[in-house]
C-alpha cells in the first residue's frame, strides 16, 4: 500500500513539474502601457501609421520576433541601436499585459 502512494506521488510530481503555467494578461492595461511608453513613435493598432516612419508598427512585430520571446527583454530593459528609443523596464504583470495586447494584433 505504501509503495502505491509513493508511485502516485512521484507521478503527480513529474506531471505537475512539466505543466507550463499560462499567464493571461489584461489586454486593455497592455494597450495603455503601449500608448504611454511607445505610442509617440509606433503605430499601436491594426491600421494606423507610426508617427515615426522608421518605427515598425506593433501589428508587424510578430513577423519579426516571437512575441513571447520579448518577455526577458521587457523585464531587463530593451536595448536597441536606435538612440531615440527609451529603455523601458516592465514589472512582471505589466509584461503579461503588454504581451497579451501585442498578441491581439497578430490576428
Amino acid at each position: 500500500m505504501d509503495a502505491r502512494w509513493l508511485i502516485i506521488g512521484l507521478a503527480a510530481t513529474i506531471l505537475l513539474g512539466t505543466v507550463s503555467v499560462v499567464r493571461a494578461g489584461d489586454v486593455t492595461a497592455g494597450r495603455a502601457l503601449a500608448q504611454k511608453h511607445c505610442g509617440a513613435c509606433h503605430a499601436l493598432d491594426r491600421a494606423d501609421r507610426s508617427p515615426k516612419p522608421e518605427a515598425p508598427p506593433f501589428r508587424t512585430l510578430h513577423q519579426r520576433y516571437p512575441v513571447d520571446g520579448l518577455e526577458e527583454a521587457l523585464a531587463e530593459g530593451m536595448v536597441t541601436l536606435h538612440p531615440d528609443m527609451p529603455e523601458v523596464t516592465f514589472a512582471p504583470d505589466d509584461i503579461d499585459n503588454f504581451i497579451a495586447y501585442l498578441k491581439t494584433l497578430e490576428q
